[in-house]
């Protein structure tokens, strides 16, 4: 059986290489730069040159109704941090929005946690704990100031069921009525901060929860160095959200106690609105809103640098 060569080339002639393919480049697609140009727009419309105004009033007499002015300095803060209602007011915005934080994140953590497991009425739970979020916090204030009136749900079940020596005017004693205003925001909102550590918890994956298990770790050291290390996001924005709402509350302060008694539970917010539409000071009350945005400011940004720090 005759063997087969392959074809001889011919002298002089090359024989063709086999060129490499061509590596395909990735090209990614960069939308131009003048997409954003409406968004921004809008935005430097409705906030920055409002609150750059805002800015710059709060350093003059403007009475918000003529249209001349004049540029006073810092007087108007000066007024701010010699008044003492508004020192007040700062006091207790600060005490409020930081048990509020505190209480309605361990709360709301605390619920994720029951409803996040195997129990059957679980999705009934979440919808009963989620409800207070879509009342109004005008409404659920008011309904509030009634249940925690002297003669109130609260204090007739209290002596009902004989322990009247509790009740209490709890809106009109100076000593609880911040606190009360704290646990109505906490009934109202915890839900809302369930809802978020709740979707940190169901995306940890469940193999590591079974490694954990698998490695001897009991239920408070999984949650300790498993669990809570990986809701780091969840805690971020809980604590955030929690921060600001606690800082700029005006809604259940006004429906609960108008922040009375005296000025135990004025908050900036409530007196950047009486300073201005009742006692007609608009200078001073842009100055304590200016105060207000910076506070909050710095607030947030510690908060969001030391969870960054501790996230890393």
């Amino acid at each position: 059986m005759a063997a087969t060569h392959a074809p001889a080339t011919s002298p002089g002639v090359r024989e063709p290489t086999r060129q490499a393919p061509a590596r395909r480049r990735r090209v990614g697609v960069r939308a131009p730069w003048w997409f954003v140009v409406p968004a921004i727009s809008i935005y430097l419309f409705i906030v920055v040159v409002p609150s750059a105004n805002g800015a710059l009033f709060s350093f003059t007499d403007w009475n918000g109704l003529r249209a001349d002015w004049s540029f006073v300095g810092l007087d108007n803060f000066t007024s701010v941090f010699s008044d003492r209602t508004a020192l007040d007011a700062l006091v207790n915005t600060l005490t409020l929005a930081a048990a509020a934080t505190v209480v309605q994140n361990v709360a709301g953590l605390l619920l994720a946690l029951g409803v996040n497991s195997m129990v059957k009425s679980r999705y009934v739970l979440r919808v009963i704990f989620f409800a207070p979020v879509v009342l109004t916090p005008l409404v659920a204030g008011y309904v509030w100031s009634f249940l925690l009136s002297p003669n109130g749900v609260v204090n007739d079940a209290l002596r009902a069921a004989g322990l009247g020596a509790l009740a209490h005017d709890w809106l009109g004693d100076p000593d609880t009525a911040l606190y009360a205003i704290v646990l109505e925001i906490v009934w109202q909102f915890s839900g809302y901060s369930m809802v978020i550590y709740l979707a940190g918890l169901q995306a940890i994956p469940a193999e590591v929860l079974e490694a954990a298990t698998i490695d001897g770790a009991g239920p408070w050291s999984k949650f300790r160095r498993v669990v809570l290390p990986l809701l780091n996001g969840a805690v971020v924005i809980n604590v955030m959200l929690c921060l600001i709402g606690g800082l700029k509350q005006f809604d259940q302060v006004m429906a609960m106690t108008g922040g009375g008694p005296g000025t135990a539970t004025e908050t900036i917010s409530t007196a950047i609105y009486k300073s201005a539409f009742s006692l007609g000071d608009f200078p001073f009350s842009i100055a304590l809103a200016v105060v207000m945005t910076v506070v909050i400011a710095v607030l947030a940004g510690v908060q969001f640098r030391l969870t960054q720090r501790r996230s890393s």
